[in-house]
C-alpha cells in the first residue's frame, strides 16, 4: 500500500469545471471517504487518481511517485465501479483470477489459485466459485467485484459508489463486510458517495465536495459537529440540520454576525405545553409524526417555519399539541454561510 496526495489538480469538461484545485493527502492504510451530491466531482477525482483523466494542472503522486502522466496500467490502482463489471460467461473463480493472469503479473497457476482462494474467503465468497456470474444475486456479484480488485493488492483502492444499486439490507451488511476487510488489509482506499451513513460509518476521514472543491476534511465527528459552512454541515445529520433564522427561538447566546442559527437534535429542548401557541406558553405546533420504530421525526410548525426533530418512541406528543422549544448550544453561521 501507498500513501497518494494530489497537489492543485483541476479538470474540466467543456465550459464546466469538475474539479478545481483540489489538495489532498490520503495517508498509508487510511480509509478516506468523499461525500458530495450528484456533480461535485467525486467520480472525476476517481478517474484521476487512476489516470482514466489527465489533470489540466496540478499533480498527483502514488507512494511519493508523480504519475500525473504516467498511463493507468503502470499506476498501482484497483478501481471498483458502481456497477459490477464483471465477466457474464466466467465463473467467480475466473473472473477472480482474470487481473492475475496478466501477461504483466506473470504469476504461476499456483499462485494464482492460492491467492484467489484467500481473496474469496475474505470477501465471504468461496461456496460459489464454480458458479457463473449469471447465477449470483446483486450482493454476491458486488462481493466478487470488490475481490477482484482485492486480488491485485494494489497501493489503492478506487471505489465509485460500490453499494448504490443494492437494497438497503445489503447495503448495510456489506458496509461492515468492506471496513472489516480493509482494517484487516491495511490497504488504502479512498471511496466515493453520496451516502451520510456510508460516509459516518467508514471513513477515518471524510472530504466534502461542492462543485468540484474540497471544502472540508476531518473525522467524521469534526465534521458533523465543527463544519466549516452551511453546505458542510447540510451533509451529516439524520433528520437534516435545521437552519432557522436569529431570534426565531429564544437563544441569547447568538453571537455578533450571526444570520442562521444551525439545530440539530441534540440542540434542541422540547416540552409539550398544555396550551395555545397564541397564549405565549408554547411557541410551536407539532404537524406531524414520522413512527420509525425504536424512534420518531417530530415535525413541528413555528412561526412559518419548519423544523424536525427526533423524539423518543414512547412520545405523547401528537399531532396539533403546543410544544415549548429551547435551543441548547447549536452551531452559528453568518450571512456568506461560514460558522462562526
Amino acid at each position: 500500500m501507498a500513501e497518494v496526495s494530489l497537489r492543485g489538480v483541476s479538470k474540466s469538461f467543456g465550459d464546466t469545471e469538475a474539479v478545481s484545485e483540489l489538495s489532498l493527502d490520503i495517508a498509508d492504510g487510511e480509509f478516506v471517504v468523499l461525500l458530495g451530491p450528484t456533480g461535485a466531482g467525486k467520480t472525476t477525482t476517481l478517474r484521476l487518481i487512476a489516470g482514466l483523466e489527465r489533470p489540466e494542472a496540478g499533480s498527483i503522486l502514488i507512494g511519493g511517485r508523480d504519475v500525473t502522466r504516467v498511463e493507468p496500467a503502470s499506476r498501482d490502482t484497483a478501481f471498483v465501479f458502481q456497477q459490477y463489471s464483471l465477466y457474464p460467461h466466467l465463473t467467480v473463480f475466473e473472473n477472480l483470477a482474470f487481473p492475475l493472469r496478466s501477461p504483466a503479473r506473470r504469476m504461476s497457476e499456483a499462485a494464482v489459485k492460492a491467492r484467489v482462494a484467500e481473496v474469496a474467503k475474505l470477501v465471504r465468497i468461496d461456496h460459489k466459485l464454480e458458479n457463473r456470474a449469471t447465477r449470483l444475486s446483486g450482493g454476491e456479484m458486488q462481493r466478487v467485484a470488490i475481490g477482484r480488485a482485492l486480488v491485485r493488492r494494489p497501493a489503492i483502492y478506487l471505489m465509485d459508489e460500490p453499494l448504490s444499486s443494492l437494497d438497503a439490507k445489503l447495503r448495510a451488511d456489506l458496509r461492515l463486510e468492506l471496513k472489516r476487510i480493509q482494517a484487516e488489509l491495511g490497504s488504502t482506499m479512498l471511496y466515493v458517495t453520496h451516502d451520510q451513513i456510508e460516509a459516518m460509518t467508514m471513513a477515518d476521514r471524510i472530504g466534502i465536495l461542492s462543485e468540484g472543491r474540497l471544502v472540508q476534511i476531518g473525522t467524521p465527528r469534526e465534521i458533523y459537529t465543527a463544519p466549516a459552512n452551511l453546505h458542510v454541515a447540510a451533509r451529516l445529520g439524520r433528520p437534516a440540520i435545521n437552519l432557522l433564522p436569529v431570534g426565531l427561538l429564544p437563544d441569547a447566546a447568538a453571537p455578533a454576525g450571526a444570520a442562521t442559527i444551525g439545530a440539530r437534535t441534540e440542540h434542541i429542548a422540547i416540552g409539550k405545553v398544555n396550551g395555545a401557541v397564541a397564549s405565549g406558553a408554547a411557541n410551536g405546533r407539532v404537524e406531524w409524526i414520522e413512527h420509525l420504530g425504536d424512534q420518531n421525526h417530530l415535525h413541528v410548525a413555528v412561526a412559518g417555519h419548519k423544523l424536525v426533530t427526533l423524539v423518543d418512541a414512547a412520545t405523547e406528543l401528537r399531532p396539533g399539541d403546543g410544544v415549548s422549544l429551547q435551543l441548547k448550544n447549536p452551531l452559528y453561521f453568518d450571512a456568506a454561510g461560514a460558522r462562526l
